[in-house]
């Protein structure tokens, strides 16, 4: 029996997301499946599918970096305090110190706080893994697709977006699964009732913990920074949350399902949520519209055009400089940050209209400053 598909995209399907996206329709036990307009090619399972199942856990429809999403809080200083190349290399020197790439400094790391117990995870393995890579990364930001930016909202003010994940953990977890799943290759599942099922469901919520924890310690950061540089009076109420790459028990049409999402935002009615666009484009703060079809989801970000290895052939530094002119950003990094290129992403504009039943527009903001790993 092949699942239901119901998209809602920018562009025309490439063939190899067609391809996988009724490969996945076509596995054990899924039901429903829903695109959307940010899809992409990725292993396995395509980021931007939301999976619904009754009884099948995928962790490949979950992805490796679970709980990864973004946090927002509004910064309480205009805009325009960081309008001077001095004012944003006092901000980039800054964030180098408090928000590290990959880990933090020997003896510098904090300890995993009382909510995130490591023996609490279901394998031993994995609980070493988390007092020491754990311990480490707690609070650094990642490469990649993983940024820090500062944005100014409609009325001239300062907000600031980070997007992280949980680092080494999220990986780990799906790959300690994926030995354990029945089925070959990406496509392997597992019964949620088994043990190994409900253990794999109680390790991404320890994951989603971890990785919304790590975002609000960058906040924090972040967010003293700009008192001491800019005597910021941060908004705490304005601070929000949101995670797109995960797996919940939910009720749809009347009936419980397993829910994934890689790369895809829970919008339930009126649930708010972040949708970054590039180094270059617009974000977006949304509210979802919980539209029954979509399985109350929506895009999580503009969604790549390009692979990184056609990025890094197709975009020259030049261009790079060009579409993100205006945006403070490390300029010993544009090399190596052309895969990050606005180019190498949809367009987000495109995007939104694509989903115009799946969210309303709360807030756009546009890239003032932006730290990104490469």
């Amino acid at each position: 029996m092949t699942a239901s598909i119901r998209t809602w995209v920018a562009d025309p399907l490439h063939p190899e997301v067609r391809q996988a996206l009724e490969r996945l329709a076509r596995a054990p036990d899924v039901v429903r499946l829903a695109v959307m307009p940010d899809v992409h090619l990725a292993h396995g399972v395509c980021i931007g599918t939301v999976t619904a199942t009754r009884r099948r856990i995928y962790p490949a429809a979950v992805g490796g970096d679970i709980g990864c999403g973004v946090a927002v809080v509004r910064l309480g200083v205009a805009a325009s305090a960081v309008d001077d190349r001095e004012a944003a290399a006092s901000i980039l020197s800054g964030l180098y110190q408090r928000v590290p790439f990959i880990k933090h400094a020997a003896g510098a790391s904090p300890d995993l706080p009382a909510h995130l117990p490591t023996d609490g995870l279901s394998s031993p393995a994995l609980g070493t893994l988390a007092r020491r890579d754990g311990r480490l990364q707690l609070g650094t930001l990642g490469r990649g697709n993983h940024f820090l930016e500062l944005q100014r909202d409609q009325a001239g003010e300062l907000w600031l977006a980070v997007h992280s994940g949980s680092r080494a953990m999220g990986p780990a977890i799906r790959e300690h699964y994926m030995r354990q799943a029945e089925g070959s290759g990406a496509l392997a599942s597992l019964d949620c009732e088994s043990p190994a099922g409900a253990a794999y469901l109680a390790d991404v919520q320890w994951a989603r913990s971890y990785a919304a924890t790590s975002r609000r310690r960058m906040v924090e950061q972040v967010a003293a920074l700009a008192e001491e540089l800019f005597d910021a009076r941060v908004d705490w109420d304005s601070f929000f949350d949101c995670d797109h790459n995960h797996v919940a028990r939910e009720p749809h049409a009347g009936e419980p399902l397993w829910v994934h999402r890689k790369g895809a935002l829970h919008a339930a009615d009126g649930e708010l949520g972040i949708i970054p666009g590039s180094m270059g484009s617009p974000s977006y703060h949304v509210a979802g519209r919980g539209l029954p079809d979509a399985l109350c989801s929506s895009s999580h970000g503009a969604g790549r055009a390009m692979s990184r290895s056609e990025a890094r052939r197709r975009i020259s530094r030049t261009q790079l400089l060009g579409d993100i002119e205006g945006v403070w950003f490390d300029h010993r990094l544009t090399q190596r940050l052309r895969e990050e290129a606005p180019a190498a992403y949809k367009d987000i504009g495109k995007v939104m209209r694509a989903q115009r039943e799946l969210t309303r527009v709360v807030r756009r903001l546009e890239p003032v400053l932006v730290h990104k790993g490469a």
